[in-house]
């Protein structure tokens, strides 16, 4: 394989994708995605390619931006055929995009390989944090979400489906999801990044409420 020119096309392939994604999966999530995979792996020793593609294609067959009957990876596993990666690296790159995501408060995201803890890791970290933030109410705006609604309590998902079909305030994602995922990183390098992400959160946290019962 000619992993310097696979890795060129499929970043043109994705930037193509996700250009004009407007839920904050877009194409800028991507390559900060593929930036932070890349800034934690080199200090993981993991497989350098095989990451980069992952992180490459981590949203190309995500749940939240396709049709829910469409076959797990199938749009990642073409892909990858297409550009010529090997059978057996492809089955590693797709494994890891299976574990990439987020499944709820109570549904376990386990990881099989390092290439897949480093990934999941930089997919979370952009999920939290100033950029975090400004993400959240992106897919809320886009899902046509309220901001918040004391009257709607967070709830911690027991599983996936139940996870899926949410609809609840963007406020609440905040609990049900963001503030979760410091305890839930995988690399020391992650968690470190993490904490000062998490601790951006609380504070937000702190002054939105302050402001919604204008006390500020």
């Amino acid at each position: 394989m000619n992993e310097p020119e696979i890795i060129k096309r499929t970043e043109e392939f994705a930037a193509f994708e996700f250009g004009d994604e407007g839920s904050g999966h877009d194409w800028f999530h991507v390559d900060r995605v593929r930036k932070m995979a890349l800034r934690i792996g080199r200090n993981e020793n993991c497989d350098l390619f095989i990451t980069e593609m992952a992180a490459l294609l981590h949203d190309l067959d995500d749940w939240k931006l396709n049709n829910p009957d469409q076959s797990a990876q199938s749009r990642s596993g073409k892909w990858l055929a297409e550009v010529g990666v090997d059978a057996q690296v492809s089955s590693h790159i797709l494994r890891i995009i299976d574990e990439v995501s987020y499944r709820g408060a109570g549904s376990e995201t386990p990881v099989s390989s390092v290439e897949a803890a480093v990934v999941q890791d930089a997919d979370r970290l952009d999920a939290m944090g100033a950029i975090g933030i400004a993400r959240t109410f992106a897919y809320g705006g886009h899902k046509g979400r309220l901001i918040y609604d004391p009257a709607v309590i967070p709830v911690m998902h027991s599983d996936f489906q139940e996870y899926k079909k949410n609809t609840a305030p963007t406020i609440n994602h905040f609990y049900e999801k963001l503030m979760l995922l410091k305890d839930r990183l995988n690399t020391e390098t992650a968690k470190n990044i993490g904490e000062e992400r998490h601790q951006f959160m609380e504070n937000y946290l702190e002054q939105f409420h302050e402001e919604w019962q204008a006390n500020k």
